[in-house]
């Protein structure tokens, strides 16, 4: 288990932290992100939701071994800030790109924090630290250490001093640190790693997260915030730009990486908005394990993303890193469950809300 609790003093702490950065947060995405959020019954300290353990439970048991001679690629999903739609959306396409284009089908746990998720049957397990430290040790279990990789995809909103916000309901929020990932990851003993953050700053986390063996790409800079999330929105700027259009024309993360990053500056300057500075850090061990899988993998077609823009849906109004180690070589850039139906109009603003940026 993790060392997260949402009743402990850490939690305190952070959540504390959220009236500061809260104001500061508002740069990046509209002002009506937030939105209400149904309440959980109070829980003790001690205590756990039986419905989301058992969902858990069923998420990893259904994980396939790693196949001898085969690269595979696990990938897990974590849809951070349960107030907007976005980020659930994105991580449960994810699943549907990863399953259906790049043969991952048993290899793939998504966390969703989401009004809709919250029921007696829900879809995936929660978006919390203790899922994610939990999902990537039954990975680390299942997986070949040196001949497979993971692909963690994390969505939701970030802050300032570089911390990833997670939101359950009113009632539960935590922060992750780039060194509580990091922490998860190496006590799993996962080595392979593709590590995609689509979050404000989250370039913040290179410094913690890079190794030998990392591929990190991240929405912003680590001063910067990034765009598209709230309730007029379907997929955040750097959601569309790499996970739902160049994942779809390329089976390389990089080059992916590459054109997302040319259109979403172009986004950007279009609509005066300040450039997010997507950035990327690569570790020359992961680039040969990258190849392995693509030379290996027989990629399916598009898939298509299942929920259309809010304006027209139904009802609806490389550099070289100068700080990498001397192994590893950034590249610092400038510049089956059912998917839910997007929602036909925003909810009403919550009455504690939540950061307004990603």
């Amino acid at each position: 288990m993790s060392l997260h609790s949402p009743f402990g003093l850490n939690a305190l702490l952070r959540r504390l932290s959220l009236l500061i950065v809260i104001v500061a947060l508002m740069a990046g995405c509209h002002p009506d992100a937030g939105a209400a959020l149904p309440n959980q019954a109070a829980a003790g300290k001690d205590e756990v939701d039986p419905v989301d353990q058992a969902a858990l439970a069923q998420a990893l048991n259904a994980l396939q071994p790693q196949r001898p001679g085969v690269t595979d690629l696990y990938v897990v999903g974590f849809a951070g800030d349960a107030s907007d739609e976005v980020f659930r959306n994105e991580t449960l396409y994810l699943r549907q790109l990863f399953e259906q284009r790049f043969d991952a089908r048993g290899r793939v746990v998504t966390l969703v924090n989401n009004p809709d998720n919250l029921g007696e049957q829900p879809y995936a397990p929660l978006a919390t630290y203790d899922n994610l430290y939990d999902t990537l040790a039954a990975i680390g279990k299942r997986m070949d250490r040196k001949e497979d990789a993971l692909l963690l995809f994390v969505t939701t909103h970030g802050t300032e001093d570089h911390t990833l916000y997670v939101q359950v309901d009113q009632n539960e929020e935590d922060f992750i640190s780039p060194q509580d990932l990091r922490q998860a990851l190496d006590d799993a003993g996962i080595g392979n790693r593709i590590i995609v953050l689509s979050a404000c700053y989250s370039g913040g986390f290179i410094p913690a997260l890079r190794s030998p063996n990392t591929l990190i790409l991240t929405a912003a800079r680590a001063d910067r915030p990034s765009f598209g999330c709230g309730n007029t929105s379907n997929a955040t700027y750097f959601g569309q730009a790499w996970l739902i259009d160049a994942m779809n024309r390329s089976d390389d993360p990089l080059a992916a990486f590459d054109m997302a990053r040319t259109a979403i500056t172009a986004r950007e300057q279009q609509e005066g908005e300040l450039p997010s500075l997507p950035q990327q850090s690569l570790g020359r061990r992961i680039a040969p394990v990258l190849a392995r899988w693509r030379a290996g993998l027989h990629a399916g077609p598009a898939v298509a993303y299942p929920y259309p823009p809010l304006e027209t849906a139904p009802g609806a109004g490389q550099d070289l890193d100068p700080e990498a180690d001397s192994e590893t070589k950034s590249l610092d850039s400038p510049i089956k469950a059912k998917v839910p139906a997007a929602p036909a109009s925003p909810r009403k603003p919550s009455p504690v809300p939540a950061p307004a940026t990603p």
